[in-house]
């Protein structure tokens, strides 16, 4: 009988591994390619499609083409088109669909939906031979191997890194991607070995055993990993977890925090982070407990640190010492975060 929550943790700690496959050449080359026929279709807008976890890679994928790229760029609601018939005309589009396991069919008919329409289609997925790889034009292989868990993580982590390299290699124009940013790509499977050797977010786990609701908050890049974040504390720990960006926090929410609700706060280097400053007193002022997250000591606040690195690298090394919580917290609850009670592995929604 394998130990609880060994498999979460063994996916975990292949993060860094997975990095390291990715920037291969191995793996980095058939992405070029991808990047460079984007690049030459030159579309007008960017949309994607996906659920759970993948949405929010997707979320980050929008983040990217927006300020990368210059390209309007939203999230689909495949039930337009699954359960009420709709054909929305997405021609000169570049549809995105991302999916862990590519099976959900759903997101395939979004994409066959799209395509038929002029869409050019691309899925992203650790499946390369599943529906979703096989209904779109171009595909992008994850590689980020089996997942043992339910509980998605290295899968995340490898979408996250493979839309960076997409998007980094659309606005290089032939896919290949700049010196400099190689060089700095290079540097994340060590800086993410780092990150979890940390044993802070362990030793968080046992304050937060009888909590009753969790906040999680953060702007621009590190939105997508609040939300992963509160995903992941829900389905590993059935803890009630409210994801919002610093700004939606202050319209309203901010009301819902005391010091009985604990704050994950996703605090980047960059505009994102600094935007963040005004929120963190108003949580002061509420004697909320405050967590933050990221590379920058603020005000004493008890932290789950990382490696300072650009701001748009950052989700990649954020949500790492987030998921070594999300498990900790798990076991301390008493419950398998392998094996979260009515999941699985493949959710094939209509």
């Amino acid at each position: 009988m394998t130990r609880p929550g060994s498999g979460m943790a063994a996916d975990i700690d292949e993060q860094p591994a997975g990095y390291e496959r990715l920037l291969s050449a191995a793996h980095a080359t058939p992405i070029a390619r991808v990047a460079a026929a984007v690049a030459e279709r030159r579309p007008r807008h960017v949309v994607f499609t996906a659920r759970g976890t993948s949405d929010h890679a997707a979320l980050y994928g929008a983040y990217l083409s927006e300020i990368r790229l210059g390209l309007p760029a939203g999230l689909a609601s495949p039930s337009a088109v699954t359960l009420f018939g709709a054909r929305p005309d997405l021609s000169g589009a570049l549809m995105v669909g991302v999916s862990q396991s590519g099976g959900s069919p759903d997101l395939t008919e979004v994409l066959r939906s799209a395509r038929d329409s002029g869409a050019l289609t691309l899925a992203i997925t650790n499946a390369p031979d599943s529906p979703l790889a096989a209904t779109a034009e171009l595909s992008i292989d994850i590689a980020a191997g089996h997942e043992r868990a339910v509980a998605a993580t290295k899968t995340y982590t490898a979408e996250l890194l493979a839309l960076l390299m997409l998007v980094e290699g659309i606005r290089a124009g032939d896919g290949a991607l700049p010196t400099e940013e190689r060089q700095a790509l290079a540097e994340l499977p060590e800086l993410a070995a780092r990150t979890l050797a940390d044993p802070v977010p362990a030793q968080l786990a046992p304050r937060y055993r009888f909590a009753a609701q969790l906040v999680t908050t953060g702007r621009g890049y590190a939105y997508p990993t609040a939300r992963e974040a509160a995903l992941k504390l829900m389905e590993t720990s059935y803890l009630p977890a409210l994801a919002f960006s610093g700004a939606d926090l202050l319209h309203g929410p901010l009301a819902m925090t005391d010091p009985d609700v604990p704050v994950l706060a996703v605090i980047g280097s960059g505009p994102g982070g600094r935007s963040m400053g005004e929120v963190l007193p108003r949580l002061g002022e509420r004697r909320a407990d405050v967590v933050v997250v990221g590379s920058a000591d603020v005000g004493g606040a008890t932290r789950l640190a990382v490696p300072e690195t650009d701001e748009r690298y950052a989700p990649l090394l954020d949500i790492l010492p987030l998921q070594r919580l999300a498990l900790a917290l798990a076991l301390t609850r008493g419950e398998d975060p392998d094996a979260p009670r009515g999941l699985k592995k493949i959710t094939a929604t209509r």
